[in-house]
């Protein structure tokens, strides 16, 4: 009955396998390439669903098998795989997304000379965000984190060759090891409080959830904010989001990759999985839902200004991270997975079309296209739903897991309730703008732009079907939960299927999307308001977005000049005190070795004279002792 579940260690090791053929290949097969990679993909897929399907039968369990892998002394580290409901999910999330990008990837990247170790990568990044889904504890689900790390360091800069690319994976490298570098001190802790040092999640949800002075409360909070420092680092929460813009400078299919269902997706799932420890910290829930909030309108807001549209995206994905840890923090981890899966569906739909879009004008800047509906009609509608999904319009998926959220937080925290509620009026404001400004209006004629918005023609089938049906899962994915049927926050938690809603929170996020699509289409459609209008009256407000309020200058100012500044007067010190004691401790020896060199002249008298000068000065400091005694 549960063959499939206990096979689920095969998984990640498909995509595994297709990296170290595809390596071993080398670039000449290309076709082979994408032909390993997308089959891999699609086992993958297949064993997923096989997984879900018994997951979803009435007597499922949850299994878990682990064997030692290093013994010291009397203490043996255990690793293994756990298979639970919120494990088959995300296996569904990951390998559904990945199948599509492996296809779609297949017409965005056909002219690329370095397609198959583009398939590669894709493959290892795959298999290390399955593995870290299914690890059973903290230290094999920290191995796996830090190779999505570097899985992302390998796509992010993948053309390597531009400048951009480079900076962007050194920065998405050097500022997630901030966080990573919190988690593991998390661990650490978490290793040495715990009782018999057990890490697996296992034994951490009975001891944090029967918390009962087993470990003191501030240790608590110090390990559950360590943990979400390591969340914030993956899931570009504030102010350690700067790096998941830059990652636009990697292919298209990878941003849909990373923004969708892979990297950000970890933090959130890492903070699920360890909920028992946050949950037992009132002061570190608190930190994550006042976070998550703040982030979710930050970035919102900054979305409104960008011309780049990939860069547009990016921002609202740092948003809706921000909706998901709001909803952790007030302690519905049903809610901020809800939206995590949902959000994988319409971001990769967005992130997807997108990259048709730019595969047809070759220009990321949104003033630069306009016109393309009737040259683009399957990624323009495609476009428009995830759009709309993504504003949180009904019926669509992100309607129901924003109303979720929304509804949790009127319950818990009407201040963050109204915090969702703005940054849901921008997010709708913002992907008006973009849908307007790239699909409607007269086509962009610059000249300096490459192939003109007037020529665009519509992608292959290899890049549209995956916009289709992810287009079907943006639309549908949202009745697995909502406000007269909580089957996903039952099947998730384990407990009985809830009914949860709230028809203020309802209205209210229906209001604040609709006057959000409304402004846009006033804004960037019908011509009523003009955008120069805003920035004539507030000039320095639309500097101040467009700059993206200068946390990037802010950091290049305090940490990277600092840092080089440190670093240079660190050179000096070691150049001028430290060499110059070597230097000076070398000259006084070769000094005194001339001086001892012309005391050795073989000259009987000069011998003489030494030793009587020895004898004076040896009496005199006898006798001058004595004196003074």
């Amino acid at each position: 009955m549960d063959f499939y579940t206990k096979s689920a260690w095969i998984i990640p090791l498909i995509p595994l396998a297709a990296f170290l053929v595809l390596m071993a290949l080398g670039r000449n097969y290309r076709k082979a390439g994408v032909l390993i990679g997308s089959l891999a993909a699609l086992a993958s897929f297949v064993m997923s669903v096989l997984v879900l399907l018994e997951r979803l039968g009435p007597n499922a369990i949850d299994y878990e098998y682990s064997f030692d892998w290093i013994s010291i002394g009397r203490f043996t580290i255990e690793i293994g795989f756990e298979v639970t409901n919120l494990t088959a999910l995300m296996l569904i999330v990951i390998t559904l997304v990945g199948l599509l990008v492996n296809v779609y990837s297949a017409g965005y990247m056909k002219n690329d000379e370095r397609i198959t170790v583009f398939y590669g990568y894709i493959s290892l990044f795959t298999f290390s965000m399955l593995g870290l889904v299914l690890s059973d504890n903290m230290l094999s689900l920290y191995i796996f984190w830090e190779l999505v790390g570097v899985c992302s360091f390998l796509l992010v800069g993948f053309w390597y060759t531009k400048p951009a690319a480079k900076a962007a994976a050194k920065k998405a490298f050097i500022v997630t090891r901030i966080g990573d570098a919190g988690l593991l001190i998390g661990i650490l802790l978490l290793f040495w409080y715990m009782p018999e040092h057990a890490l697996g999640f296992t034994m951490i949800e009975s001891v944090f959830e029967g918390q009962g002075g087993t470990i003191a409360t501030g240790i608590t909070t110090v390990i559950a904010l360590l943990i979400f420092l390591g969340a914030v680092g993956k899931s570009g929460q504030f102010p350690l989001h700067v790096w998941l813009p830059d990652a636009m400078e990697g292919p298209t299919p990878i941003s849909a990759l990373i923004h969708a269902a892979t990297m950000v997706a970890a933090g959130v799932y890492l903070l699920a999985r360890t909920f028992p420890i946050l949950e037992a910290s009132a002061f570190a829930s608190d930190v994550v839902a006042y976070a998550g909030g703040f982030t979710a309108l930050f970035a919102a807001t900054i979305a409104l200004a960008q011309s780049d549209l990939k860069r547009v995206l990016a921002y609202s994905t740092i948003s809706q991270l921000g909706y998901m840890m709001m909803a952790i923090g007030l302690g519905s981890w049903t809610g901020g997975i809800f939206h995590l899966f949902t959000h994988a569906f319409f971001k990769a739909l967005l992130f997807l079309a997108a990259g048709s879009v730019i595969h047809a004008v070759h220009t990321q800047n949104v003033k630069e296209m306009g016109g393309l509906f009737g040259r683009m009609r399957i990624t323009a509608v495609t476009f428009g739903i995830g759009a709309l999904a993504l504003s949180g319009i009904p019926p669509l998926a992100g309607f129901w897991s924003k109303d979720a959220i929304l509804t949790v937080a009127l319950e818990q925290n009407p201040f963050l309730f109204a915090v969702g509620l703005a940054a849901a009026l921008c997010t709708a404001l913002y992907m008006t703008r973009a849908f307007v400004l790239v699909f409607l209006g007269k086509p962009s004629s610059r000249p300096e732009g490459g192939k003109a918005a007037s020529a665009a023609k519509e992608s292959p089938r290899t890049m549209t079907v995956p916009l289709v049906v992810l287009a079907v899962a943006a639309i549908a994915a949202g009745f697995v939960e909502t406000p007269w049927n909580g089957w996903l926050g039952g099947w998730l938690a384990g407990e009985d299927a809830e009914a949860h809603g709230s028809a203020i929170a309802i209205v209210l996020s229906i209001v604040a999307a609709g006057a959000g699509v409304c402004l846009g289409w006033m804004f960037y459609g019908s011509g009523r308001l003009r955008p120069e209008a805003v920035k004539e009256a507030a000039p320095w407000l639309v500097r101040l977005l467009e700059r993206k309020y200068y946390v990037d200058e802010a950091y290049e100012l305090i940490f990277v000049r600092g840092l080089r500044a440190l670093g240079s007067g660190l050179a000096l010190f070691d150049t001028y005190v430290i060499g110059g004691l070597v230097k000076l401790a070398g000259s006084a020896a070769g000094y005194s070795g001339k001086v001892a060199l012309r005391l050795q002249n073989g000259q009987i008298q000069t011998y003489s004279l030494a030793a009587i000068i020895g004898i004076i000065v040896l009496a005199v400091a006898i006798i001058g002792r004595r004196l003074l005694s």
